[in-house]
């Protein structure tokens, strides 16, 4: 089967002169392409190297949100390592202490010596996983800095300001007062 320009130059619509120029400048075009004098019609590689940009920057946020699931993974591991090594046994006891979870007071009963340590905040009250634990207030307070929704209670064991025009100055309301 003869080319398209050997169908035009037998119908007579071309002759042999055009025909050689156009495949002189077709050859002079294709060799500068080779030499990169010129630049070749970039519109594909142009639209590939925008779809590789894209899609690169997709993985690039996925990778983040994986990374940002895991970190807070290895937090609750975290938590959970210090507040199975660092809590409180045996601290049940005869004293009642009151305090609030979830909207609802629940009572806690203590030993005199926890008491009085929850008392001036020396130990915290922690709640992981359903279950109420009691934890030296360094360990709750590097719970805290994790997430405080794990501390339900941390008594802040700094001394009150008192007023000097207060007139019941001289009458200081117990913490641990029993009705």
């Amino acid at each position: 089967m003869a080319s398209l320009q050997e169908q035009l130059l037998k119908a007579g619509l071309a002759n042999k002169q055009s025909a050689k120029q156009i495949r002189s400048e077709k050859r002079k075009k294709n060799k500068a392409v080779r030499k990169n004098q010129a630049q070749e019609d970039t519109s594909l590689q142009d639209e590939l190297a925008a779809k590789k940009a894209q899609q690169a920057e997709l993985d690039t946020q996925k990778n983040a949100q994986i990374k940002q699931e895991l970190d807070k993974k290895s937090e609750i591991g975290k938590v959970k390592q210090m507040i199975s090594q660092l809590h409180i046994k045996d601290y049940e006891g005869e004293l009642e202490y009151n305090y609030a979870l979830e909207g609802k007071v629940k009572c806690l009963l203590l030993n005199e010596v926890n008491h009085n340590a929850l008392v001036k905040g020396r130990i915290s009250i922690c709640y992981f996983e359903e279950v109420v634990y009691l934890l030296p207030a360094l360990a709750a307070e590097k719970i805290a800095a994790v997430d405080e929704k794990y501390l339900v209670l941390q008594n802040d064991n700094t001394p009150t300001e008192v007023d000097e025009d207060d007139p019941y100055a001289d009458f200081q309301i117990p913490d641990d007062l029993m009705w």
